[in-house]
């Protein structure tokens, strides 16, 4: 499949009266392409043999913090092995908002994770004063290319994680197989991140924000700790929160539970319901790997969580398709994936959206413990070539397009036949985003407010994205 350049990407213009429809459809050349405007016209009252979107502007609920992705010690090791053209490239297709799809979200790790060449910390073992703490190890690969992104994106946030102490600091002594962090070190693992922090906004690297522990419930054959709901509530409270703020930064956005939806509203019940926990907590962060194999994502609990603590924020911290397969680069229902979930938490009151590794090579790697998973975009290093997946254009279709500061508004559909969300960004424009994941063309009626109406035909398996504003 042919597919994109992303410096052939439309600048986005959108005349009043008029939608902008782009497309990316299965089986076509149609990537994030153009495919025509229509005009709206008086709406009138739909039939139920038709099927509908409908958007009310005057419903607003959330307000967009950012869509990107994790700059893992993977990525910026594969991306240290292009040529330089081919990096410019891929730093366009990410961060530019007019020539790529605009990431405006960024995650690393504290320390090493499974995505890391190896096992490291930044401190020499056993330095409990943290007297050792420096960020060296970082300076080769990871910083250089967060720079870069930060420098070609129109405004970026980063926010850190840990997926393990150094191993003295934990039960089992090993930075890999879970294990937990000893109450003796908690206000040394506290110091830790506060340290990890002002290192890297000493390199002019702004920090956003935090979480606590990567999969906390999650013992793995890599980087792993496990807190109980509780263990993250105290050490919130009594050490991570007071330290930060004793260390002036009391401005980064604390984000607890890091894991999947399933025990999500257990861990926001513990922590949420503690004022004195809650104080340091700014929302809580999610995965897609539900547990149970078949089970079906599990997007109301996004919704019970929202709805129980409205004034705590909800970040889609990490996702990927695990299993990495050459043969299945181009894998279509791997971007219908990204598509469905990112609509879904979005109506369910998210605020912000992270996959997780920006790149990786032919291999799915580099990874020390064999976790090989498929990122939106990857390096043969053998050949040099850049290989765009479908995943990267669905992610696209909403980080191009909807834009920090972007308010969602109430739109639903009137068949299940398509999924559906809307934004308006602070410049007035709406941007629809229709999914359809059928084998069949569909017609539908865009119906804005109760007054605008315009048709729009989606393709088999594609997604779209609708851009216009209201009288």
């Amino acid at each position: 499949m042919k597919l994109l350049i992303a410096g052939l990407f439309p600048v986005i213009s959108v005349a009043q009266q008029n939608a902008t429809v782009f497309t990316t459809a299965k089986n076509t050349s149609l990537k994030l392409a153009k495919t025509g405007n229509v005009q709206f016209e008086k709406a009138v009252q739909p039939m139920e043999t038709e099927i509908s979107v409908f958007v009310n502007p005057s419903k607003k609920f959330q307000t967009l913090e950012g869509i990107g992705g994790a700059i893992s010690d993977a990525s910026a090791e594969v991306f240290a092995k292009l040529s330089k053209a081919k990096q410019e490239e891929l730093l366009k297709a990410y961060y530019s908002d007019q020539n790529g799809i605009g990431y405006s979200l960024a995650r690393t790790n504290i320390n090493s994770c499974d995505f890391s060449s190896d096992s490291y910390t930044y401190i020499k073992d056993g330095d409990t004063s943290l007297k050792s703490f420096n960020i060296q190890h970082d300076e080769k690969y990871k910083i250089p290319l967060i720079k870069k992104a930060f420098a070609n994106a129109h405004a970026l946030k980063l926010f850190v994680s840990p997926w393990s102490p150094p191993a003295f600091m934990k039960t089992n002594k090993d930075m890999l197989h879970g294990g937990k962090l000893l109450k003796e070190y908690y206000p040394a693992w506290a110091m830790y991140y506060a340290k990890f922090i002002k290192a890297y906004e000493k390199e002019g690297i702004p920090i956003w924000g935090l979480t606590i522990q990567n999969e906390p419930m999650a013992k793995q054959t890599w980087e792993s700790c496990i807190y109980t709901a509780e263990d993250e509530r105290d050490f919130l409270k009594n050490d991570l929160g007071p330290t930060l703020a004793k260390e002036g930064l009391a401005d980064k956005k604390v984000i607890v539970w890091d894991h999947n939806r399933d025990l999500m509203t257990q861990r926001a019940n513990t922590i949420f319901s503690d004022p004195d926990a809650a104080k340091y907590a700014w929302g809580l962060g999610f995965h897609w790997y539900e547990t149970w194999t078949g089970a079906d994502p599990l997007f109301e609990n996004v919704a019970k969580v929202q709805e129980a603590y409205p004034n705590k924020k909800l970040v889609f911290t990490e996702g990927c398709v695990e299993k990495f397969d050459y043969s299945k680069l181009q894998y279509w229902p791997n971007g219908e994936r990204y598509g469905e979930q990112m609509i879904h938490d979005f109506n369910n009151g998210t605020v912000a959206w992270t996959d997780w590794n920006i790149l990786l090579d032919e291999h799915g790697g580099p990874n020390h413990v064999g976790n090989f998973c498929f990122s939106p975009v990857h390096a043969n290093l053998q050949t040099g070539e850049l290989i765009y997946t479908p995943s990267y254009y669905y992610i696209g279709h909403f980080s191009k397009f909807i834009r920090p500061g972007a308010k969602r508004l109430s739109t639903s559909t009137s068949r299940s036949v398509l999924m559906s969300t809307s934004f308006e960004n602070k410049d007035g424009s709406i941007a629809t985003v229709v999914m359809n994941k059928t084998d069949k063309e569909i017609k539908y009626n865009l119906m804005v407010g109760v007054q605008q109406e315009t048709k729009v035909t989606i393709p088999a398996h594609a997604i779209q994205t609708i851009i216009y504003k209201t009288n």
